[in-house]
């Protein structure tokens, strides 16, 4: 199934949003199955935690549906990747019930997740992402009328043992290719974190930009570029110079909210945006 899974990643089309839901689709249609949550995160009690999942069906026909596992990570630049093996592969320790199941039109049903740790593993963080396959059958022969795969994915973070992210900001950059301003955020400690940025773009002291981005997943022990802004939608132009990106990091840990308040430079080296 990795194996699969490997051939088709170039079909994959992950944003810092969808970052921790997957969707893949053969064709144009809109996908017909959907999974909620996107995200589970659960402190695993004696080895054993569980969780449900909500596969759900919004056509009008009957789907058949497949639920299995993999590693994953997200590598510096955001990109979803399906990971052969990993230390910290979760996949191995799921049990599903059930592995396949019909959903009926305009309805949804729970997939149970149970996870099972085996004592001798050592205290940390295992991930995984639970896809749910839907299997169409198609008799047609003819090459235009291939029918519609979906699959979607929940990713699911296990801590064995006490785990906290550590932030660190590390600088920030502009992508000239993207115009994208972004920054570059170090995850140092051992549990994966969502984090947000609620920033402002200054020049010579005065704010030139401002703004907040959607939380993104930054992998434990490893170091993400978050997109702060696509600077080229905007209508004012930003000439070339030296500017301070300043801000917090927010984010949820054990239920209350952290944040971390950082501020660097950034060099824009040409002309970006649109004159009004």
């Amino acid at each position: 199934m990795l194996n699969i899974l490997r051939n088709l990643f170039p079909y994959f089309c992950f944003g810092s949003i969808t970052l921790s839901s997957v969707l893949l689709t053969h064709n144009s249609v809109n996908a017909q199955v959907g999974a909620s949550p996107i995200v589970i995160e659960a402190q695993a009690v004696r080895g054993r935690s569980e969780s449900i999942i909500n596969i759900s069906n919004s056509s009008d026909e009957p789907i058949r549906v497949s639920i299995f596992a993999a590693p994953f990570t997200y590598n510096q630049e955001g990109k979803f990747q399906i990971l052969s093996s990993s230390d910290w592969d979760l996949s191995s320790y799921l049990q599903f019930s059930p592995r396949e199941l019909t959903i009926s039109p305009k309805s949804s049903r729970k997939i149970r997740l149970l996870t099972l740790l085996d004592p001798n593993l050592p205290d940390g963080e295992y991930r995984a992402v639970v896809f749910a396959e839907s299997l169409v059958k198609n008799n047609s022969t003819n090459a235009k009328n291939v029918g519609m795969i979906t699959r979607v994915g929940t990713t699911v973070y296990i801590q064995k043992g006490n785990q906290t992210p550590l932030l660190a900001v590390s600088n920030s950059s502009f992508d000239e290719q993207q115009n994208q301003l972004r920054l570059l955020v170090q995850n140092q400690g051992s549990a994966s974190v969502r984090t947000a940025v609620s920033w402002e773009l200054k020049q010579n002291g005065k704010v030139i930009r401002k703004g907040n981005t959607q939380p993104a997943t930054i992998i434990s022990f490893s170091k993400r570029n978050l997109l702060i802004e696509s600077l080229s939608e905007k209508s004012s132009l930003l000439p070339p110079g030296q500017y301070e990106l300043s801000g917090k990091l927010i984010w949820k840990q054990n239920e209350k909210s952290q944040s971390l308040s950082f501020q660097v430079p950034v060099n824009i080296g040409r002309y970006v945006g649109e004159a009004k």
